[in-house]
């Protein structure tokens, strides 16, 4: 077996073992015994070591992968949120260790298999490094960033709990309005999963000519039906589906067709989980959190804030400025993700001065932690997928 296929069947086990661990702590929850600082359950035993076993074998994936390829593995789509989804579970492992939530394993661990799941979708073969990414930056930059984003999104799934222990399911409102969107876009992610692997077991492919930002010829792929076309877009391949719609050479048509079917995918499913459970999906995960101190996830929220901003700041703005400087001669140019990283955060800035100058705690705070993970992932997947700039290599 080589190195390659090494990897991928480390990553494939790290992902069977996060199942079951996310199992192991629904037990821990459903045992009835109310979760406190040190508590002991042996179905949180089992899933906290469980935890760790997939991390382990992550780590192994993420390793081979560097052997093999030669390179940090973290320079397209793929590897980086397979790198995201270690760094969560690394994050999780910790906290937990801190504050023995179960509830928080429940919410953290699917996000880490969302992420690996739809890490997936995307090309997976190790390439060589293009020139802009051969330097050491690269490691120190894009690996720094993914672990204080991976604190971050900690913050999310304990905020989530807070939100869907705390708002009142029996009233109709922007509160619960809000709060099934939020759990709309997790299953969206699923239904993109669940799309693009069903018109790849069909082997779809439709290839289109178009005239790119440049005015040159250049030639686009769909792995999906497209819906919308590129730019001066000619049908290359017989019997496909025409797009519905063209858009300018500036947004990456493939990639915007496939997030327009992952909405769509997600609106389907959502009507569909809601046809079953018969209630909101706010309301259904509530049994979950039922356990949960509010108390004490308010206060693992905001230590993951206080935790992965600064990490943040120095890998996605001040590395990110040191080697902009150093690759084009300019420390900041407002390229589309170099605006995004800063909007991030200029957002969590004003989470800490309001968490700790305006006394915003319990569910404002909670609201504040999923607004700033929302941010986050528009930054990695619609700024990254859609609009064409310096940092589109995925």
């Amino acid at each position: 077996m080589n190195l390659v296929s090494l990897s991928g069947n480390l990553l494939y086990t790290a992902f069977i073992v996060y199942l079951i661990a996310t199992l192991f702590f629904g037990g821990a929850i459903r045992s009835k015994k109310v979760e406190r600082n040190n508590g002991k359950n042996k179905f949180a035993t089992f899933g906290i070591s469980l935890a760790i076993v997939g991390f382990v074998a992550q780590a192994g994936y993420f390793v081979t992968r560097w052997i093999a390829a030669g390179h940090v593995p973290v320079s397209n789509l793929f590897e980086f949120m397979t790198f995201f989804s270690l760094m969560l579970v690394g994050a999780f492992i910790l906290l937990y260790f801190m504050y023995r939530l179960s509830s928080l394993g429940v919410f953290t661990l699917p996000i880490a298999l969302l992420l690996i799941a739809y890490a997936s979708m995307f090309p997976r073969d190790i390439s060589p490094l293009i020139p802009a990414l051969q330097s050491h930056w690269l490691y120190i930059h894009v690996t720094t960033t993914a672990l204080g984003q991976a604190i971050l999104a900690v913050s999310f799934a304990a905020g989530l709990i807070y939100l869907i222990k705390e708002v009142d399911q029996t009233k109709k409102g922007k509160r619960t309005f809000w709060l099934e969107v939020v759990l709309y876009s997790l299953v969206t992610t699923l239904a993109f999963v669940i799309i693009t692997s069903s018109f790849r077991i069909a082997d779809y492919e439709a290839t289109f000519s178009w005239v790119d930002k440049h005015g040159e010829k250049a030639e686009a792929v769909y792995h999906l039906p497209a819906l919308v076309g590129p730019n001066e877009h000619e049908l290359v391949t017989g019997g496909k589906l025409s797009p519905l719609v063209e858009v300018p050479a500036l947004i990456n048509a493939a990639k915007l067709n496939t997030c327009i079917w992952s909405i769509i995918g997600g609106l389907i499913l959502y009507v569909v989980l809601r046809l079953v459970l018969r209630r909101r999906l706010g309301e259904a995960l509530k049994p979950l959190v039922r356990n949960a101190n509010s108390e004490l996830v308010d206060e693992i929220s905001y230590r993951s804030v206080a935790i992965g901003f600064p990490i943040f700041t120095l890998g996605a703005l001040i590395f990110a400025m040191i080697w902009a400087q150093i690759a084009w001669t300019r420390f900041w140019g407002w390229d589309p993700k170099e605006v995004w990283a800063l909007i991030t955060w200029l957002f969590y800035a004003a989470f800490l001065h309001l968490r700790l100058s305006k006394g915003w705690h319990g569910e404002k705070s909670a609201w504040l932690a999923v607004i700033g993970f929302a941010i986050i992932m528009f930054n990695l997947i619609a700024v990254n997928l859609i609009l064409a700039g310096l940092h589109s290599y995925a």
